[in-house]
Protein backbone atom coordinates (compact mmCIF):
# COMPACT_ATOMS: atom_id res chain seq x y z
CA UNK A 1 0.00 0.00 0.00
CA UNK A 2 1.46 3.42 -0.90
CA UNK A 3 2.26 5.67 2.04
CA UNK A 4 2.77 9.39 2.28
CA UNK A 5 6.27 10.22 3.48
CA UNK A 6 7.16 13.36 5.37
CA UNK A 7 8.82 16.25 3.63
CA UNK A 8 11.53 15.98 6.28
CA UNK A 9 12.54 12.63 4.83
CA UNK A 10 12.95 14.00 1.27
CA UNK A 11 15.74 16.20 -0.16
CA UNK A 12 14.97 19.93 -0.25
CA UNK A 13 13.87 21.35 -3.57
CA UNK A 14 16.82 22.47 -5.69
CA UNK A 15 19.41 20.36 -3.88
CA UNK A 16 20.98 17.08 -4.88
CA UNK A 17 19.77 14.11 -2.80
CA UNK A 18 22.31 13.02 -0.19
CA UNK A 19 22.90 9.29 0.35
CA UNK A 20 21.62 8.13 3.72
CA UNK A 21 22.90 4.87 5.20
CA UNK A 22 20.14 2.38 6.00
CA UNK A 23 19.61 1.98 9.75
CA UNK A 24 20.12 -1.38 11.39
CA UNK A 25 16.79 -1.19 13.24
CA UNK A 26 13.55 0.48 12.17
CA UNK A 27 11.16 0.99 15.12
CA UNK A 28 7.62 1.59 13.90
CA UNK A 29 5.07 3.32 16.13
CA UNK A 30 1.54 2.89 14.68
CA UNK A 31 -0.85 5.67 15.75
CA UNK A 32 -4.47 6.67 15.31
CA UNK A 33 -5.77 9.88 16.91
CA UNK A 34 -2.93 10.02 19.45
CA UNK A 35 -2.14 13.74 19.38
CA UNK A 36 -2.33 13.95 23.18
CA UNK A 37 0.45 11.41 23.82
CA UNK A 38 2.46 11.22 20.59
CA UNK A 39 5.05 13.94 21.18
CA UNK A 40 5.95 12.88 24.73
CA UNK A 41 6.20 9.20 23.79
CA UNK A 42 8.33 9.73 20.67
CA UNK A 43 10.67 12.14 22.46
CA UNK A 44 11.09 9.62 25.28
CA UNK A 45 11.74 6.79 22.81
CA UNK A 46 14.20 8.90 20.80
CA UNK A 47 16.10 9.96 23.93
CA UNK A 48 16.42 6.32 25.02
CA UNK A 49 17.68 5.21 21.60
CA UNK A 50 20.22 8.05 21.40
CA UNK A 51 21.52 7.49 24.92
CA UNK A 52 21.27 3.74 25.47
CA UNK A 53 20.91 1.90 22.15
CA UNK A 54 24.19 0.74 20.56
CA UNK A 55 22.85 0.21 17.00
CA UNK A 56 21.85 2.63 14.26
CA UNK A 57 18.12 3.20 14.22
CA UNK A 58 15.14 4.96 12.73
CA UNK A 59 11.82 5.74 14.39
CA UNK A 60 8.90 5.63 11.96
CA UNK A 61 5.60 7.15 13.06
CA UNK A 62 2.89 5.38 11.02
CA UNK A 63 -0.31 7.43 11.10
CA UNK A 64 -3.52 5.52 10.27
CA UNK A 65 -5.81 8.22 8.89
CA UNK A 66 -5.92 10.30 12.08
CA UNK A 67 -8.04 13.43 11.99
CA UNK A 68 -7.26 14.98 15.39
CA UNK A 69 -3.93 16.65 14.59
CA UNK A 70 -1.79 13.51 15.00
CA UNK A 71 -0.38 13.78 11.47
CA UNK A 72 0.66 17.41 12.01
CA UNK A 73 2.31 16.45 15.31
CA UNK A 74 4.13 13.59 13.55
CA UNK A 75 5.42 15.98 10.88
CA UNK A 76 6.68 18.36 13.57
CA UNK A 77 8.52 15.54 15.35
CA UNK A 78 10.10 14.37 12.08
CA UNK A 79 11.36 17.90 11.45
CA UNK A 80 12.62 18.29 15.03
CA UNK A 81 14.29 14.98 15.79
CA UNK A 82 17.00 13.27 13.73
CA UNK A 83 16.29 9.62 12.84
CA UNK A 84 12.53 10.22 13.08
CA UNK A 85 10.25 10.11 10.06
CA UNK A 86 6.49 9.97 9.59
CA UNK A 87 4.34 8.18 7.04
CA UNK A 88 0.59 8.41 6.58
CA UNK A 89 -1.90 5.80 5.44
CA UNK A 90 -5.43 6.75 4.45
CA UNK A 91 -7.02 3.75 6.21
CA UNK A 92 -7.09 2.44 9.77
CA UNK A 93 -5.53 -0.77 11.07
CA UNK A 94 -2.39 -1.51 13.08
CA UNK A 95 -1.65 -4.48 10.85
CA UNK A 96 -2.09 -2.29 7.77
CA UNK A 97 0.45 0.20 9.10
CA UNK A 98 3.02 -2.47 9.95
CA UNK A 99 2.50 -4.31 6.66
CA UNK A 100 2.98 -1.12 4.64
CA UNK A 101 6.00 0.28 6.48
CA UNK A 102 7.79 -3.04 6.98
CA UNK A 103 7.33 -3.92 3.29
CA UNK A 104 9.18 -0.76 2.23
CA UNK A 105 11.78 -0.44 4.99
CA UNK A 106 15.49 -0.74 4.18
CA UNK A 107 16.51 -1.71 7.72
CA UNK A 108 17.87 -5.15 8.64
CA UNK A 109 15.58 -5.54 11.68
CA UNK A 110 11.99 -4.34 11.78
CA UNK A 111 10.40 -3.67 15.16
CA UNK A 112 7.28 -2.03 16.50
CA UNK A 113 5.86 -0.84 19.79
CA UNK A 114 2.63 0.75 20.94
CA UNK A 115 2.62 4.52 21.27
CA UNK A 116 1.70 4.39 24.96
CA UNK A 117 5.08 2.72 25.65
CA UNK A 118 3.43 0.27 28.04
CA UNK A 119 6.50 -1.95 27.68
CA UNK A 120 9.65 -0.82 29.46
CA UNK A 121 12.13 0.47 26.87
CA UNK A 122 14.91 -1.48 28.58
CA UNK A 123 13.51 -4.58 26.83
CA UNK A 124 14.18 -3.20 23.33
CA UNK A 125 17.84 -4.20 23.18
CA UNK A 126 17.17 -7.80 24.38
CA UNK A 127 14.39 -7.91 21.78
CA UNK A 128 16.48 -7.04 18.72
CA UNK A 129 19.94 -8.32 19.72
CA UNK A 130 19.17 -12.02 18.93
CA UNK A 131 17.97 -11.00 15.46
CA UNK A 132 21.06 -8.95 14.75
CA UNK A 133 23.36 -11.73 15.96
CA UNK A 134 21.54 -14.35 13.86
CA UNK A 135 20.39 -16.36 16.87
CA UNK A 136 16.70 -15.89 16.04
CA UNK A 137 14.51 -14.56 13.25
CA UNK A 138 11.48 -13.29 15.17
CA UNK A 139 11.36 -11.80 18.67
CA UNK A 140 8.35 -10.99 20.84
CA UNK A 141 7.78 -9.34 24.15
CA UNK A 142 5.83 -11.61 26.48
CA UNK A 143 3.67 -10.59 29.42
CA UNK A 144 2.99 -14.24 30.21
CA UNK A 145 6.55 -15.59 30.44
CA UNK A 146 8.24 -16.25 33.75
CA UNK A 147 10.04 -13.08 34.80
CA UNK A 148 7.53 -10.68 33.27
CA UNK A 149 6.09 -8.02 35.56
CA UNK A 150 2.64 -6.88 34.49
CA UNK A 151 0.24 -4.28 35.86
CA UNK A 152 -3.22 -4.54 34.29
CA UNK A 153 -6.83 -5.20 35.19
CA UNK A 154 -8.16 -8.72 35.84
CA UNK A 155 -10.48 -8.64 32.82
CA UNK A 156 -7.66 -8.02 30.36
CA UNK A 157 -5.48 -10.58 32.14
CA UNK A 158 -8.14 -13.30 31.88
CA UNK A 159 -8.93 -12.49 28.24
CA UNK A 160 -5.23 -12.56 27.31
CA UNK A 161 -4.58 -15.89 28.99
CA UNK A 162 -7.72 -17.48 27.53
CA UNK A 163 -6.87 -16.24 24.05
CA UNK A 164 -3.33 -17.59 24.13
CA UNK A 165 -4.54 -20.90 25.61
CA UNK A 166 -6.98 -21.15 22.72
CA UNK A 167 -4.13 -20.61 20.23
CA UNK A 168 -2.10 -23.38 21.91
CA UNK A 169 -4.94 -25.87 21.45
CA UNK A 170 -6.51 -24.79 18.15
CA UNK A 171 -3.30 -23.93 16.27
CA UNK A 172 -0.74 -25.84 18.38
CA UNK A 173 1.32 -22.70 18.94
CA UNK A 174 4.27 -22.68 21.33
CA UNK A 175 4.85 -18.93 21.85
CA UNK A 176 3.32 -17.56 25.04
CA UNK A 177 1.93 -14.12 24.14
CA UNK A 178 0.57 -13.35 20.69
CA UNK A 179 -0.66 -9.80 21.22
CA UNK A 180 1.92 -7.91 23.23
CA UNK A 181 2.57 -4.69 21.30
CA UNK A 182 6.33 -5.20 21.25
CA UNK A 183 7.79 -7.34 18.46
CA UNK A 184 10.61 -7.53 15.93
CA UNK A 185 11.45 -9.56 12.84
CA UNK A 186 14.39 -9.80 10.48
CA UNK A 187 13.59 -7.93 7.26
CA UNK A 188 14.47 -10.86 4.99
CA UNK A 189 12.00 -13.08 6.84
CA UNK A 190 9.38 -10.35 6.84
CA UNK A 191 9.59 -10.14 3.05
CA UNK A 192 8.82 -13.87 2.89
CA UNK A 193 5.90 -13.84 5.33
CA UNK A 194 4.14 -10.51 4.80
CA UNK A 195 2.61 -11.50 1.43
CA UNK A 196 0.95 -14.46 3.22
CA UNK A 197 -0.57 -12.38 6.06
CA UNK A 198 -4.14 -11.38 5.21
CA UNK A 199 -5.23 -9.50 8.32
CA UNK A 200 -4.71 -5.74 8.50
CA UNK A 201 -6.07 -5.18 12.02
CA UNK A 202 -5.28 -6.47 15.52
CA UNK A 203 -5.07 -10.12 14.42
CA UNK A 204 -2.02 -9.25 12.25
CA UNK A 205 0.35 -10.13 15.12
CA UNK A 206 -1.17 -13.55 15.74
CA UNK A 207 -1.28 -14.46 12.07
CA UNK A 208 2.34 -13.42 11.50
CA UNK A 209 3.56 -15.42 14.50
CA UNK A 210 1.59 -18.54 13.57
CA UNK A 211 2.96 -18.44 10.02
CA UNK A 212 6.49 -17.82 11.29
CA UNK A 213 6.26 -20.81 13.62
CA UNK A 214 4.78 -23.03 10.89
CA UNK A 215 7.60 -21.97 8.57
CA UNK A 216 10.15 -23.17 11.14
CA UNK A 217 11.50 -19.74 12.12
CA UNK A 218 13.14 -19.35 15.51
CA UNK A 219 11.04 -17.16 17.82
CA UNK A 220 12.80 -15.53 20.76
CA UNK A 221 10.68 -14.42 23.75
CA UNK A 222 11.62 -11.57 26.07
CA UNK A 223 9.81 -11.27 29.43
CA UNK A 224 8.75 -7.65 29.71
CA UNK A 225 7.69 -5.16 32.34
CA UNK A 226 4.28 -3.97 31.22
CA UNK A 227 1.95 -1.32 32.64
CA UNK A 228 -1.43 -1.28 30.94
CA UNK A 229 -2.65 2.05 29.60
CA UNK A 230 -5.82 2.92 31.59
CA UNK A 231 -6.90 5.29 28.79
CA UNK A 232 -6.71 2.64 26.07
CA UNK A 233 -9.53 3.10 23.57
CA UNK A 234 -9.36 -0.43 22.18
CA UNK A 235 -12.87 -1.86 21.81
CA UNK A 236 -12.40 -5.19 23.61
CA UNK A 237 -15.62 -6.76 22.29
CA UNK A 238 -15.02 -5.82 18.65
CA UNK A 239 -11.35 -6.83 18.86
CA UNK A 240 -12.21 -10.17 20.50
CA UNK A 241 -14.76 -11.00 17.79
CA UNK A 242 -12.30 -10.04 15.03
CA UNK A 243 -9.61 -12.21 16.62
CA UNK A 244 -11.99 -15.17 16.91
CA UNK A 245 -12.88 -14.84 13.23
CA UNK A 246 -9.16 -14.69 12.48
CA UNK A 247 -8.49 -17.90 14.42
CA UNK A 248 -11.26 -19.74 12.55
CA UNK A 249 -9.98 -18.47 9.19
CA UNK A 250 -6.39 -19.41 9.99
CA UNK A 251 -7.38 -22.92 11.11
CA UNK A 252 -9.33 -23.30 7.87
CA UNK A 253 -6.61 -21.89 5.61
CA UNK A 254 -3.86 -23.98 7.17
CA UNK A 255 -6.03 -27.09 7.14
CA UNK A 256 -6.96 -26.72 3.47
CA UNK A 257 -3.48 -25.77 2.29
CA UNK A 258 -4.49 -22.29 1.15
CA UNK A 259 -1.35 -20.96 2.79
CA UNK A 260 1.76 -22.40 1.10
CA UNK A 261 3.44 -23.69 4.23
CA UNK A 262 3.89 -27.20 5.62
CA UNK A 263 0.71 -29.15 4.72
CA UNK A 264 -1.58 -30.36 7.48
CA UNK A 265 -2.34 -34.04 7.86
CA UNK A 266 -5.82 -35.15 6.81
CA UNK A 267 -5.80 -38.24 9.03
CA UNK A 268 -8.84 -38.60 11.25
CA UNK A 269 -7.80 -37.61 14.80
CA UNK A 270 -7.83 -40.20 17.55
CA UNK A 271 -10.51 -39.96 20.24
CA UNK A 272 -8.24 -37.92 22.60
CA UNK A 273 -7.37 -35.71 19.63
CA UNK A 274 -11.04 -35.22 18.84
CA UNK A 275 -11.77 -34.33 22.47
CA UNK A 276 -8.91 -31.80 22.52
CA UNK A 277 -9.96 -30.14 19.27
CA UNK A 278 -13.63 -30.16 20.20
CA UNK A 279 -12.70 -28.59 23.53
CA UNK A 280 -10.69 -25.83 21.86
CA UNK A 281 -13.54 -25.04 19.51
CA UNK A 282 -15.93 -25.19 22.48
CA UNK A 283 -13.86 -22.60 24.37
CA UNK A 284 -13.86 -20.40 21.28
CA UNK A 285 -17.61 -20.84 20.83
CA UNK A 286 -18.40 -20.18 24.49
CA UNK A 287 -16.32 -17.01 24.44
CA UNK A 288 -18.01 -15.85 21.23
CA UNK A 289 -21.42 -16.73 22.69
CA UNK A 290 -20.72 -14.70 25.84
CA UNK A 291 -19.60 -11.67 23.83
CA UNK A 292 -22.62 -11.91 21.52
CA UNK A 293 -25.07 -12.40 24.40
CA UNK A 294 -23.79 -9.37 26.31
CA UNK A 295 -23.95 -7.26 23.15
CA UNK A 296 -27.46 -8.43 22.20
CA UNK A 297 -28.82 -8.27 25.75
CA UNK A 298 -28.91 -4.47 25.61
CA UNK A 299 -31.22 -4.70 22.59
CA UNK A 300 -33.28 -7.85 23.21
CA UNK A 301 -34.95 -9.75 26.07
CA UNK A 302 -32.85 -12.47 27.71
CA UNK A 303 -34.48 -15.40 25.88
CA UNK A 304 -34.20 -13.75 22.45
CA UNK A 305 -30.58 -12.69 23.04
CA UNK A 306 -29.73 -16.22 24.19
CA UNK A 307 -31.40 -17.84 21.16
CA UNK A 308 -29.75 -15.56 18.59
CA UNK A 309 -26.29 -15.77 20.17
CA UNK A 310 -26.60 -19.55 20.41
CA UNK A 311 -27.78 -19.87 16.80
CA UNK A 312 -24.89 -17.84 15.37
CA UNK A 313 -22.24 -19.67 17.38
CA UNK A 314 -23.86 -23.07 16.66
CA UNK A 315 -23.51 -22.59 12.89
CA UNK A 316 -19.85 -21.61 13.22
CA UNK A 317 -19.27 -24.39 15.77
CA UNK A 318 -20.64 -27.10 13.46
CA UNK A 319 -18.52 -25.88 10.54
CA UNK A 320 -15.37 -25.74 12.69
CA UNK A 321 -15.92 -29.21 14.19
CA UNK A 322 -16.66 -30.65 10.76
CA UNK A 323 -13.32 -29.46 9.42
CA UNK A 324 -11.04 -29.55 12.45
CA UNK A 325 -12.37 -32.13 14.95
CA UNK A 326 -13.58 -34.73 12.44
CA UNK A 327 -11.23 -33.81 9.55
CA UNK A 328 -13.91 -33.54 6.84
CA UNK A 329 -12.40 -31.50 4.02
CA UNK A 330 -14.88 -32.02 1.16
CA UNK A 331 -18.10 -30.02 0.76
CA UNK A 332 -20.20 -33.19 0.36
CA UNK A 333 -23.09 -33.38 2.84
CA UNK A 334 -22.14 -30.02 4.37
CA UNK A 335 -25.76 -28.81 4.22
CA UNK A 336 -27.01 -32.00 5.86
CA UNK A 337 -24.41 -31.66 8.57
CA UNK A 338 -25.51 -28.09 9.25
CA UNK A 339 -29.17 -29.15 9.48
CA UNK A 340 -28.25 -31.93 11.90
CA UNK A 341 -26.08 -29.46 13.79
CA UNK A 342 -29.09 -27.15 14.14
CA UNK A 343 -31.06 -30.05 15.60
CA UNK A 344 -28.31 -30.46 18.18
CA UNK A 345 -28.50 -26.68 18.66
CA UNK A 346 -32.16 -27.14 19.56
CA UNK A 347 -31.15 -29.35 22.47
CA UNK A 348 -28.69 -26.73 23.69
CA UNK A 349 -31.31 -24.00 23.30
CA UNK A 350 -33.79 -26.03 25.37
CA UNK A 351 -31.24 -26.52 28.16
CA UNK A 352 -30.17 -22.88 28.27
CA UNK A 353 -33.72 -21.56 27.97
CA UNK A 354 -34.82 -23.79 30.82
CA UNK A 355 -31.92 -22.53 32.94
CA UNK A 356 -33.08 -18.94 32.33
CA UNK A 357 -36.64 -19.84 33.28
CA UNK A 358 -35.47 -21.38 36.56
CA UNK A 359 -33.23 -18.39 37.29
CA UNK A 360 -36.05 -15.91 36.72
CA UNK A 361 -38.35 -17.94 38.95
CA UNK A 362 -35.77 -17.72 41.74
CA UNK A 363 -34.88 -14.07 41.05
CA UNK A 364 -37.30 -12.09 38.82
CA UNK A 365 -34.66 -9.41 38.16
CA UNK A 366 -31.24 -11.10 38.15
CA UNK A 367 -28.04 -9.25 37.33
CA UNK A 368 -26.54 -9.68 33.86
CA UNK A 369 -23.57 -11.45 35.38
CA UNK A 370 -25.90 -13.95 37.07
CA UNK A 371 -27.71 -14.59 33.77
CA UNK A 372 -24.42 -15.11 31.96
CA UNK A 373 -23.05 -17.42 34.69
CA UNK A 374 -26.14 -19.65 34.56
CA UNK A 375 -26.08 -19.72 30.76
CA UNK A 376 -22.38 -20.60 30.61
CA UNK A 377 -22.95 -23.46 33.08
CA UNK A 378 -25.89 -24.73 31.03
CA UNK A 379 -23.78 -24.43 27.88
CA UNK A 380 -21.07 -26.61 29.42
CA UNK A 381 -23.61 -29.37 30.01
CA UNK A 382 -24.94 -28.87 26.47
CA UNK A 383 -21.37 -29.02 25.12
CA UNK A 384 -20.80 -32.53 26.47
CA UNK A 385 -24.09 -33.68 24.94
CA UNK A 386 -23.18 -31.89 21.72
CA UNK A 387 -19.91 -33.81 21.38
CA UNK A 388 -21.70 -37.13 21.90
CA UNK A 389 -24.33 -36.29 19.26
CA UNK A 390 -21.84 -34.91 16.75
CA UNK A 391 -19.60 -37.94 17.05
CA UNK A 392 -22.32 -40.61 17.17
CA UNK A 393 -24.85 -39.07 14.76
CA UNK A 394 -23.83 -36.03 12.69
CA UNK A 395 -20.30 -37.16 11.76
CA UNK A 396 -20.59 -40.86 12.50
CA UNK A 397 -19.00 -41.82 9.15
CA UNK A 398 -15.80 -40.15 10.32
CA UNK A 399 -15.38 -42.19 13.49
CA UNK A 400 -11.74 -42.80 14.09
CA UNK A 401 -10.14 -46.05 13.03
CA UNK A 402 -6.62 -47.22 13.74
CA UNK A 403 -5.04 -43.99 12.47
CA UNK A 404 -3.69 -41.93 15.37
CA UNK A 405 -3.75 -38.17 15.85
CA UNK A 406 -1.38 -36.43 13.51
Amino acid sequence: MPVATTAAALPLAGTAPQPVAAPLVDVVVPVFDEVATLAASVRRLHAYLVGSFPFSFRVTIADNASDDGTWEAALALAAELPEVRAVRLEAKGRGRALHAVWSESDAMVLAYMDVDLSTSLSALLPLVAPLISGHSEVAIGSRLSRGARVVRGPKREVISRCYNALLHVALRTRFSDAQCGFKAIRADRARELLPLVRDRGWFFDTELLVLAERAGLRIHEVPVDWVDDPDSRVDIVATALADLRGVVRLVRDLGTGRIPLAPQSSAVPSFPGQVARFGAIGILSTFAYAVLYLGLRDLLPAQAANALALLLTAIANTAANRRVTFAIRSSAHSLRHQVQGLAVFGVALALTSLSLVVLHLVDPRPARTAELSVLVAANLVATVLRFVLLRAWVFRSRRVGPVGDA
